[in-house]
């Protein structure tokens, strides 16, 4: 369940901090006076998109926190080790979102992580229905998902769609492969001279930098040789650097010999000397490496040629080449090979679509035992609702080839009145009657959802006064094995629930803020008797003795 909901600065509501109790809990107040904040603050901290015009003017930034204490948390861990961020500690979760400015950050048991990840884990925390939500019971997706839970399908369906996915995935590379056509005799010539051709290049061991590096030296071979020469004769011949290097040195000694002092200062003319000796050996030995045959140059120079050409042919790098050259040998061996793998494709296609079909068959028998059961329920609670004559349908159809979600389709068909045929769910105009429906459904899913907290925001408007009372005990009786919110304007439904909260806004210097208290006794009585929509003793006395039926 939500133990806390704390909101700082979320459009009317400048700071507010609700412990919130189990089981049901009405929550009231005039139209504008802020019940939507509530609504909004609950979907921010269960992935919905923030905007930032949402935060309260002249502030910077918004805040809401919530904690969930959950009886059993296997689950919601499961989907937090996925998303790497710290599991439930003794069932408590907490939950935070900040809005800026600048954007949105969300915080799960106080690490960051992203939209999507509290998008998921809020799905399993919160079911909200509006006045408009039972839009989704249209959905035939909707309604399947709906019967598989009530049959408790969740296991055998998880384990059809992981076996959908691989036949769907292996469908696709077969019906690609009959596409693919047999390769034209002109085709193969072709790609085998390419296959050929790349091959006899040998390039997988070829280090191109180092080749163009010997190819540029090649190429360069006279001048490096003639200015290699030339360094040598400056260094090594007659009368060359390193000879007044050597009479420089004979003189420092000399001079080192009458004065000592000056020895460190002449030190190095003498090691000089010895470097440019080194200079002068490193040099004749790259003149014994320089390649100036013009054999060797013109087998680099093919080299790089044949390459260049490889690469306008097939790609703009050796990777790219040697990759043309791998998906033509798969062509030409699929070519080579169509026949035995075409056998081979389709006798796996045929034992997963087998698989599948055992799968489906075994989805399709519990749907079938479930579906009449759960039409029954559903009646039943209808007729509770006001509709005592009511007729509510499961009708499920084969599908033409096996779905994503199995071997059926399904239509929620619903006729309120005698004599009148039944209809599907989207052919019927009334809000109030669809909200009754959404309400008895989820009467009869209770024992099989497992979700924490069912939010109802108004599903009882455009609902009779009478049938007001039946919706709230609907309510109460969710609200045994789940929490359950009710925004409501009618005081029938206020009145059944052990916990009234009122939304007020007051105005202030200026600005005007929302706020939540909870009601008892009298001032739980003055609000009824607001929504009863009089005054005086009878509405008073009337406010009264519906709180005392309770």
């Amino acid at each position: 369940m939500l133990t806390s909901l704390s909101i700082q600065n979320l459009a009317l509501v400048e700071s507010l901090k609700w412990n919130i109790n189990a089981g049901l809990t009405a929550i009231t107040g005039e139209t504008g006076a802020g019940k939507s904040v509530i609504i909004g603050a609950l979907k921010l901290i269960t992935g919905e998109r923030a905007d930032k015009t949402m935060i309260r003017t002249q502030e910077d930034k918004a805040s809401i926190n919530g904690v969930f204490e959950l009886e059993n948390s296997a689950e919601i861990d499961h989907v937090l080790e996925d998303a790497g961020i710290p599991t439930c500690e003794d069932g408590m979760l907490f939950l935070r979102r900040i809005i800026s400015q600048k954007g949105s950050k969300q915080f799960i048991n106080d690490e960051p992580c992203t939209l999507a990840s509290m998008k998921k884990l809020g799905s399993l925390l919160m079911d909200l229905h509006g006045p408009h939500d039972h839009q989704s019971l249209f959905s035939n997706e909707r309604q399947l998902s709906l019967l598989d839970r009530y049959a408790g399908n969740q296991k055998i369906l998880s384990d059809y769609k992981t076996l959908w996915q691989d036949y769907s995935r292996y469908r696709r590379e077969y019906e690609e492969f009959l596409e693919s056509e047999m390769l034209s005799a002109d085709e193969l010539e072709l790609y085998r001279f390419q296959l050929q051709e790349i091959q006899e290049a040998n390039l997988e061991n070829e280090d191109i930098h180092r080749l163009e590096a010997s190819y540029q030296r090649a190429q360069n071979a006279t001048t490096l040789t003639h200015t290699a020469h030339q360094l040598t004769a400056l260094l090594g011949e007659e009368d060359s650097v390193i000879d007044k290097l050597n009479e420089l040195v004979k003189h420092a000694r000399d001079l080192s010999e009458l004065d000592a002092s000056i020895e460190d200062e002449l030190a190095p003319v003498e090691s000089s000397l010895i470097e440019l000796q080194e200079v002068e050996n490193s040099l004749r030995l790259y003149l014994d490496r320089l390649d100036t045959d013009p054999q060797s140059y013109a087998e680099l120079e093919e080299r790089i040629n044949q390459i260049e050409s490889l690469k306008r042919k097939y790609g703009g790098n050796i990777e790219e080449v040697l990759l043309h050259a791998q998906r033509v040998e798969k062509k030409l061996n699929q070519t080579e090979e169509r026949e035995h793998l075409l056998a081979e494709f389709q006798a796996n296609l045929e034992k997963k679509e087998t698989t599948l079909k055992k799968s489906a068959t075994m989805l399709t028998k519990k749907r079938q035992r479930a579906a009449p059961i759960l039409a029954k329920e559903i009646t039943t609670h209808l007729q509770d609702l006001g509709f005592r004559q009511a007729v509510f349908d499961l009708e499920l159809s084969t599908a033409e080839t096996l779905t994503p979600a199995g071997l059926e389709t399904i239509e929620f068909t619903f006729g309120p009145n005698p004599g009148e045929p039944s209809k599907p769910l989207k052919q019927i105009a009334s809000s109030g009657e669809m909200s009754r429906v959404l309400l008895a459904l989820k009467s009869s899913l209770a024992e099989h959802d497992e979700m924490p907290l069912l939010v109802f925001d108004e599903i009882d408007a455009n609902v009779g006064g009478e049938i007001a009372a039946s919706v709230g005990n609907k309510m109460k009786a969710l609200s045994a094995k789940r929490q359950v919110m009710a925004i409501t304007h009618f005081p029938q439904v206020a009145a059944i629930a052990p916990t009234h909260m009122l939304v007020s806004k007051q105005t202030e210097s200026g600005r005007t803020t929302s706020t939540i208290t909870a009601l008892k006794d009298e001032t739980r009585v003055q609000e009824l008797v607001r929504m009863l929509g009089s005054n005086g003793s009878q509405a008073e006395a009337l406010a009264k003795s519906m709180l005392e039926a309770t």
